[in-house]
């Protein structure tokens, strides 16, 4: 299977189903993201999510307030100390996201065939009659036959607490809708979304600039989604204001989740660190059958380019059930035969039931379709698509990735101080785990000095196979130090024994070297 990348040889075949999966170090290379709130935020659900797989904990500021999530945050911090594992800090932005207004919180009963009322008047309340919206263009932006979508948490797929709205007519600002199907809304706010509405709101906007400017600045976080990217300009006002505040090493991931940010992912793509394919919108700005086919197209695109892929909305019924669909696990697992380089759960860790066995589940479904994923033909058209010449980082990563498979090395090591050389490991995708050993620079500005290193170690924890070690800190080239604390975390953890193959990648003067070493013990 050519466009999902699967592979079926002979050690694969039908009877290894009924095989027992093999204990692994880590629970997958795919990475998996997991959304922390009242459901997942206490010290020993956020451990345990840590050691079900766990590698990037994302803050989601379209819920509660900035005092919530940085004790949240402090919570993360104990968790990680405890059971001595690294995890990446993700802050998703609200953006111009449209929201309907439910100050007194009462359950509101829509049924089919009825009509309600959407109104910017705030003087009113949300019923079955009326429902408030906090924006005032809606009806200029709308015509009649349009679709919108209302729900407590946008898109879980449960058609009894979110609803479709047809649009009928408009009168003044208001919107008059036919009710398609029976639902109960609760919750103070519901999110809105208009199938292939333009929003005419900055796509940061001043509430997003004040929890950067606050929470972000503060807690240097290391990465920030930016929610409805639609044009590169959108990536490259926020990376000047990260730079304004002190966060030029965050790095930036769009959020494609309408028609506009798709029509230009190329440009997109070029200026953010990462993309996350924010499917439950885009599933209603697009037809069904055509998902698919943006997510397959978006993920190759974002492989050859080296960039990092992320996919969202995958086991929806996690947030209410022990096990997701069959379904939701074939999603999961053609996601990674896509090239995904993690999945991203929201509801089913923020306030789902399940929050720790959502993240297990995932993660093993992950690694058994990792074991069919065909790294061969991803390595060939990831070098036919870079062309040549290469340039010198690129002719050497690949030659460490082809020399790895050759010798079917256990782990290939690289010793790096930016990340930079890891990603373009993972970019070619290798079978083996990439331990990525970064090594702190000393660095100052005109008023104090500080060590670089353990932010860019932990967005390692994003990208696919890369497993970040963080060395002490050093002025000079990485060297013998650092490639033995690698080996001797590798040993120490499992992931080699006597007689093992290990590729190391490194700098050594002006160049890059790939040298391969066999060890002798364990």
């Amino acid at each position: 299977m050519q466009g999902g990348r699967m592979l079926m040889e002979e050690s694969v075949r039908l009877s290894t189903v009924l095989t027992p999966s093999k204990l692994r170090v880590f629970s997958s290379l795919t990475k998996i993201i997991a959304t922390l709130g009242p459901k997942s935020r206490s010290v020993e659900v956020i451990e345990s999510c840590l050691n079900a797989g766990m590698s990037v904990a994302r803050f989601d500021f379209s819920w509660l307030d900035t005092d919530y999530h940085q004790e949240t945050l402090e919570n993360l911090r104990k968790a990680v100390k405890n059971v001595k594992k690294l995890c990446a800090v993700m802050v998703d932005t609200v953006g111009p996201e449209i929201q309907i207004c439910n100050d007194k919180g009462l359950p509101i009963e829509l049924k089919t065939d009825d009509r309600v009322t959407i109104t910017p008047d705030l003087s009113k309340d949300s019923s079955s009659d009326v429902l408030l919206v906090n924006y005032t263009g809606l009806a200029k932006a709308v015509e009649k036959g349009d679709t919108i979508f209302v729900g407590q948490y946008l898109f879980t797929g449960s058609e009894t607490t979110s609803v479709w709205l047809e649009v009928i007519e408009t009168n003044g600002e208001d919107v008059i809708c036919l009710v398609k199907n029976t639902a109960t809304l609760t919750g103070l706010h519901l999110v809105m979304h208009v199938a292939k509405l333009d929003i005419n709101v900055p796509s940061l906007t001043d509430a997003d600039k004040k929890v950067i400017s606050t929470f972000g600045s503060r807690n240097s976080v290391d990465i920030l989604a930016l929610s409805y990217t639609r044009k590169a300009q959108d990536v490259q006002e926020l990376r000047a204001f990260l730079d304004a505040h002190n966060l030029s090493d965050t790095q930036i991931y769009a959020k494609i989740e309408t028609i506009e940010g798709l029509k230009h992912f190329d440009d997109i793509l070029r200026e953010a660190d990462g993309i996350i394919l924010s499917r439950g919108s885009l599933g209603i700005d697009l037809p069904p059958e055509k998902v698919f086919l943006f997510q397959k197209a978006a993920l190759h695109k974002c492989n050859m380019m080296g960039k990092t892929a992320i996919v969202t909305r995958v086991v929806d019924t996690m947030t209410d059930n022990l096990r997701p669909t069959r379904a939701e696990a074939t999603d999961v697992a053609n996601a990674v035969l896509d090239g995904a380089d993690g999945i991203l759960l929201g509801a089913e860790t923020l306030r789902g039931l399940y929050p720790v066995e959502a993240v297990r589940t995932v993660g093993r479904i992950c690694a058994e379709a990792e074991i069919v994923y065909d790294h061969s033909a991803h390595f060939k058209s990831v070098v036919k698509h870079v062309g040549e010449p290469m340039t010198h980082l690129e002719s050497v990563a690949s030659s460490a990735v082809r020399a790895a498979f050759k010798v079917k090395a256990a782990v290939i090591v690289v010793l790096t101080m930016s990340g930079r050389a890891a990603r373009l490991i993972a970019k070619y995708r290798p079978t083996m785990p990439v331990l990525a050993v970064v090594v702190p620079r000393l660095r100052s500005n005109s008023l104090k000095w500080s060590f670089s290193g353990a932010m860019q170690a932990r967005q390692c924890l994003v990208v696919r196979g890369v497993y970040p070690v963080l060395a002490s800190p050093s002025m000079v080239t990485p060297g013998e130090s650092e490639l033995g604390l690698a080996l001797n975390y590798a040993k120490s953890s499992g992931l080699v024994k006597a007689h093992d193959r290990v590729v190391v990648f490194q700098k050594v003067g002006d160049s890059s070297v790939v040298e391969i070493r066999e060890l002798l013990d364990a």
